[in-house]
């Protein structure tokens, strides 16, 4: 299978899964500095997906698979004795899949557009960084209770998906000193050696 990323985009949650799982995959990297998007060999990358974003995962027959939710939770159905994901049909894999929900609608989309683009304004940036500070701090009360990771004592692609999200916090200066808990998620998740390996394979930096 082939994963196309961007070093540090939200890619980097499959990408997790994936190492945690024990899956091998071929990383092609996306140049999303640039448009048309092109991967690392000059192609189209609209050519694979019209929408012009990371993740896709190319499936061993050639079909692809897009969303990062939909990833990870197909990579850890994959290997279901990593414990990666709850059982289909069960109400611990729907608590996951609100999990994944809230990071993707909450979180994610708060960051990204409207912390990554100044061309937005002011007005957009200083709403999104109230809303982030109200979903951080559910979050956060929530993983003080019941941790240390958003399902209980197992790490699971939920996790995955939030320390990929929350890491951008330093890129685009959300200050997260009032969070204590998801700061130590981060810690606690960064400090994984499946996450420090895929964040390697993507050049990125990792704490000592």
């Amino acid at each position: 299978m082939k994963l196309y990323y961007a070093p540090g985009a939200c890619s980097l949650s499959p990408h997790i899964v994936a190492a945690e799982a024990g899956i091998a995959l071929d990383l092609v990297r996306v140049n999303l500095g640039r448009t048309p998007h092109t991967t690392a060999s000059g192609a189209d990358f609209s050519s694979v997906n019209p929408n012009g974003y990371v993740p896709v995962l190319e499936l061993d027959d050639g079909q692809w698979l897009t969303e990062g939710p939909a990833i990870v939770q197909y990579l850890a159905d994959l290997k279901p004795e990593r414990g990666l994901a709850p059982a289909a049909g069960t109400l611990a894999r729907a608590r996951l899949q609100s999990w994944l929900n809230f990071v993707g609608t909450e979180l994610h989309k708060m960051y990204s557009p409207w912390l990554f683009h100044a061309e937005y304004g002011e007005q957009a940036q200083t709403v999104a960084r109230g809303k982030l500070a109200e979903r951080l701090a559910f979050v956060d009360r929530h993983l003080a209770d019941n941790g240390p990771y958003l399902m209980g004592a197992s790490f699971t692609v939920a996790d995955a998906y939030l320390f990929t999200v929350v890491s951008w916090s330093k890129l685009v200066n959300v200050d997260l000193s009032d969070f204590p808990a998801v700061r130590a998620h981060l810690e606690r998740v960064g400090a994984r050696p499946a996450v420090r390996q895929a964040m390697q394979a993507e050049g990125l930096k990792v704490s000592a």
